[in-house]
């Protein structure tokens, strides 16, 4: 397998092309945007900078001249969200795939009100027995979508069809 004899070398330093044109300096400006979705995500500055870094490396040069501002900050959002795929199945040793697939939910910080609870239960109350047997492995056990295929005899994917489903039909309940 050849090199490409453009790419760049470990230790080499790197030229954006046209320093000075419109859409370099879009994303540059935007660039302190994505540091920031990265930093919010990994909680470290280091590696928040060799992220940003990264991601600059791999969308500048790519950009097409011209391009409106959104379009920019969208393919700059785009690379992010892939070098944090990467950084986290790197740093948690797990494919890309299963990090989408096993990342259960963090229960939201602070006291729980005795009405918010109720309110849950509720809602609970009124979906249907698998409904709401999947939101309740998922959301209050905290069990990956293998975890409760295998408690409910069921796939991984009829198991995602049926929680779409279900969240969809307690956002429709009415309650009093």
């Amino acid at each position: 397998m050849s090199e490409d004899p453009d790419s760049p070398q470990a230790g080499e330093v790197v030229e954006f092309p046209a320093a000075s044109s419109r859409t370099t300096d879009i994303a540059l400006d935007e660039l302190e945007i994505v540091y920031a979705f990265i930093y919010a995500r990994v909680g470290n500055r280091a590696d928040a900078e060799d992220l940003t870094q990264q991601v600059a490396m791999k969308a500048i040069p790519r950009l097409r001249q011209g391009a409106p501002a959104s379009s920019i900050r969208g393919y700059l959002f785009a690379t992010a969200r892939s070098v944090l795929g990467a950084f986290w199945s790197t740093r948690l040793g797990l494919s890309e795939a299963e990090l989408h697939d096993d990342l259960a939910l963090a229960p939201p910080a602070g006291p729980e009100s005795q009405e918010s609870i109720e309110k849950a239960q509720r809602i609970l109350a009124a979906l249907s027995d698998n409904y709401r047997r999947v939101l309740e492995l998922r959301f209050l056990h905290g069990y990956s979508l293998k975890e409760v295929a295998a408690e409910m005899r069921s796939t991984v994917g009829a198991v995602k069809v049926m929680q779409l489903r279900a969240l969809r039909a307690a956002a429709k309940v009415e309650l009093p």
